[in-house]
């Protein structure tokens, strides 16, 4: 991908901007464990799933000044380039949440308990890396 086309998706971020993308993942994944908790499989993962999103938002606009805009199946490349030793520790999370996007959002096809659960688990992951993240740019 060339500089100029890599450009166009992503757009400036700042550091207060990263602190709100990490409150919005935070509150994301609390919507998430809930939703697990009352056996809200299809809520759970697609929460965890925006909880993922936002931490990867969060990661980026801390140690890069910028966030992803373009397709989410190129997200977790971005936050691997630009998100430093956090974002490569991400990204895998990340990977792992995408395919349930649309499945959550759009599909029939139900989430099984086990899946919802991995969803939380990655989101939660992902959740804690931009908190240490954000942590260590706010000093």
């Amino acid at each position: 991908m060339t500089a100029a086309r890599r450009q166009a998706q992503t757009r400036t971020a700042s550091a207060a901007d990263a602190r709100a993308y990490l409150d919005k993942a935070r509150e994301f994944q609390r919507a998430a464990e809930d939703s697990l908790g009352l056996g809200n499989r299809v809520a759970a993962a697609g929460n965890a799933v925006h909880a993922g999103i936002g931490a990867a938002d969060a990661i980026t606009a801390a140690r890069a000044a910028v966030v992803w805009k373009g397709e989410h199946s190129q997200a977790p490349a971005h936050l691997e380039k630009v998100g430093g030793e956090e974002g490569r520790k991400a990204a895998p999370q990340l990977r792992r949440l995408l395919p349930l996007k649309n499945r959550a959002e759009y599909d029939p096809e139900p989430i099984s308990a086990t899946e919802a659960r991995a969803a939380v688990t990655a989101a939660a992951r992902m959740v804690r890396i931009a908190e240490q993240t954000v942590k260590q740019v706010e000093r």
